[in-house]
């Protein structure tokens, strides 16, 4: 992304965050609007396809601490500042222009880290860090064609590029492949590596912008769509199990659906209270590094419409269980 364009983007507004927003807080309010105004979900507005792309692009520069930290260093000294579009040296009103001075220190997309060879002297110290630190490639007051010390530095990769996709769940639990259109038309796969979270990024090397040292990358943040049944935590999976009254308290053999789509057999101890959480070992998220579990809430389901037979049975549960106070020592707790 070009210099100018940083000036004149408020990222912070876009994503309605205030600029001392935590990384959090820039993630929730990313995937919020990202929610609202993905193109699958609204087909045909140009509206949201344009805040869609806008949103995207503010969150690839905050949710990168390098970005956000150049982009508000450049906010902060060209929010203050007019450039004339003269060219350099003698143009019209005598005065570089913005582009002129700043052109080869961003490349087009976001994530350019391409670089000349100012002094760090001579710029303000928030700036330190985007020109690396140092004055390699640097000759002080050796550099030709400016005394403060410019001269042309190493070839360089062009700047990656960013876009951004949503999956289903399944795709991020096993893993997948997706087409992305170029403008040019052009199809782009995408390698999408099996246990990828909501919001991970996937690096397609050599589809960024053109360099000297060759193309920079292809930045792809990934959005996983919910599941109906299945929530994901960390590498655990959560599923909720209806189980009878009977089972829950005689203890019962059930079985649980799990992410391969087959059914495996669970045992359910008497007793089992509603709410209750069971693991099986190895059915979560398999990644190379590790596979979760999956956790078993259960749900004791209560029926609404029971036959003579069964209410009667009912009744003589009740009447079995008298003695048995479910809520004694309740009024102790509550200090009564």
């Amino acid at each position: 992304m070009a210099s100018q364009d940083w000036v004149d983007k408020d990222f912070y507004k876009i994503l309605g965050v205030s600029k001392d927003a935590s990384d959090a807080d820039i993630k929730k309010a990313y995937r919020k609007l990202a929610r609202k105004h993905h193109p699958d979900q609204n087909q045909g507005d140009t509206g949201s396809e344009k805040m869609f792309k806008d949103i995207s692009e503010a969150y690839s520069v905050l949710s990168d601490a390098e970005e956000r930290q150049q982009y508000d260093a450049i906010r902060a000294m060209g929010g203050g500042a007019r450039f004339s579009a003269g060219g350099a040296g003698g143009g019209a009103g005598g005065s570089a222009g913005f582009e002129d001075v700043f052109g080869n220190l961003f490349n087009q997309g976001a994530g350019s880290r391409q670089r000349t060879g100012f002094s760090n002297g001579n710029l303000p110290p928030e700036f330190a860090d985007l020109f690396g630190g140092g004055s390699s490639g640097m000759g002080g007051m050796g550099g030709r064609g400016f005394p403060g010390g410019f001269q042309t530095s190493r070839p360089q990769k062009g700047a990656d590029r960013t876009a951004s996709t949503s999956i289903s769940f399944a795709g991020s639990i096993k893993g997948t492949t997706i087409g992305l259109r170029e403008p040019s038309g052009e199809q782009v796969d995408v390698r999408v590596p099996a246990g990828i979270r909501d919001g991970q990024k996937v690096r397609v090397k050599g589809k960024g912008q053109p360099g000297q040292a060759g193309p920079g990358d292809l930045m792809v943040t990934v959005n996983v769509k919910e599941h109906p049944l299945f929530k994901r935590e960390g590498d655990n999976i959560r599923v909720q199990v209806p189980v009878s009254f009977d089972e829950s308290v005689l203890g019962a053999q059930i079985e649980v659906p799990t992410l391969t789509g087959e059914m495996v057999k669970m045992r359910i101890p008497a007793g089992t209270p509603s709410g209750r959480t069971l693991r099986l070992k190895g059915r979560g998220v398999k990644t190379s590094k590790a596979s979760g579990d999956l956790l078993v809430t259960v749900e004791v389901v209560v029926p609404q419409n029971l036959s003579k037979e069964a209410q009667s049975a009912v009744e003589a549960f009740r009447d079995a269980t008298k003695d048995a106070d479910p809520r004694a020592g309740l009024a102790a707790k509550a200090g009564l």
